[in-house]
């Protein structure tokens, strides 16, 4: 996947400028506050522009500098292949989890979502 999946207007003029939906993906995720998370798909509607995909797709190529474990799948699986670290945050962060049943691969608890989301209540009125 390339920039071309990202909104027509936010395609860099320079190859090494972060897209501006880019930068309103990543002010997102450092407004979630820890302990709280959102789905690729709330972040995009809080934006009110692109989907979840975008969202994804911004996140694996941007999110390194924001808390990248707030933006989160809305079933509640951690990130394959960053499983530990985001683990990790979680329980620092006392996010809310499920314990994993013994079917789950790995027995790595999910993200309890109707504990955990967050709608962005506290800073909706400064929503632009």
């Amino acid at each position: 996947m390339s920039q071309e999946s990202l909104p027509y207007d936010d395609r860099p003029e320079q190859p090494d400028a972060l897209p501006e939906y880019a930068e309103r993906v990543l002010e997102v995720a450092e407004l979630i506050p820890p302990g709280r998370v959102m789905t690729y798909g709330d972040v995009a509607e809080w934006l009110e522009e692109g989907g979840p995909r975008q969202v994804g797709r911004v996140m694996s190529l941007y999110g390194g500098a924001v808390p990248w474990w707030r933006v989160v799948r809305s079933d509640g699986v951690l990130l394959p292949g960053h499983e530990l670290e985001a683990l990790g945050h979680y329980r620092a962060e006392s996010t809310p989890l499920k314990q994993a049943s013994r079917a789950a691969e790995g027995h790595l608890p999910r993200l309890d979502m109707k504990r955990a989301r967050w709608d962005g209540g506290e800073r909706a009125e400064g929503h632009t």
